[in-house]
């Protein structure tokens, strides 16, 4: 619950990837959100990041962490996908190991969501909603369509990969 734990929350599960991929376990971060702007957040995701840690992040607006320079934040690829629906779901996944822990959340991970208002953020503990919840990312990185990668440049291209178009939203709707 945010303004009194989130913060401190993402980060310890930040840490804990951080040691994980310290120990050359397995260790990932999978966001799925509106925007992504606080400072002392993306700092935990650079650090992550020159730790080893694969990070994937689809953000439909405000992007204040540059991925993909090297030896910062190199392991970081970020997508964002803007379509016909307005999208308001926010996710976040895990590793933790051999034991993934997924959110779902009200909060974007900016100061004034996670300091300054309530947002609930809870865990995910059913599989089968996990596996939804996971299934639906998946199909969403694979966006080639409306999605647009941001990168080190920030030119913000469409993804284009030469595959069969996917349109995420189209695909979501299908698969649920």
């Amino acid at each position: 619950l945010s303004p009194f734990s989130l913060r401190n929350k993402i980060i310890s599960l930040i840490e804990n990837e951080i040691k994980n991929a310290k120990s050359g376990r397995k260790a990932y971060i999978y966001l799925k959100l509106n925007n992504l702007t606080d400072a002392k957040i993306i700092e935990y995701l650079y650090k992550a990041s020159k730790s080893g840690v694969i990070i994937r992040l689809i953000i439909r607006g405000m992007l204040s962490l540059i991925p993909g320079i090297k030896n910062v934040s190199e392991n970081i690829k970020a997508i964002s996908i803007v379509d016909r629906f307005l999208e308001h779901s926010r996710f976040m996944i895990f590793c933790q190991g051999d034991d993934e822990k997924v959110f779902i959340t009200s909060a974007d991970l900016m100061p004034t969501n996670l300091d300054y208002r309530i947002e609930v953020t809870c865990p995910i503990f059913d599989k089968n909603i996990k596996k939804v919840i996971k299934n639906i990312f998946e199909i969403q990185w694979k966006d080639n369509v409306k999605a647009r990668t941001y990168d080190e440049k920030q030119s913000n291209q469409i993804l284009t990969d030469g595959m069969q178009p996917s349109r995420s939203q189209i695909e979501v709707y299908n698969y649920l």
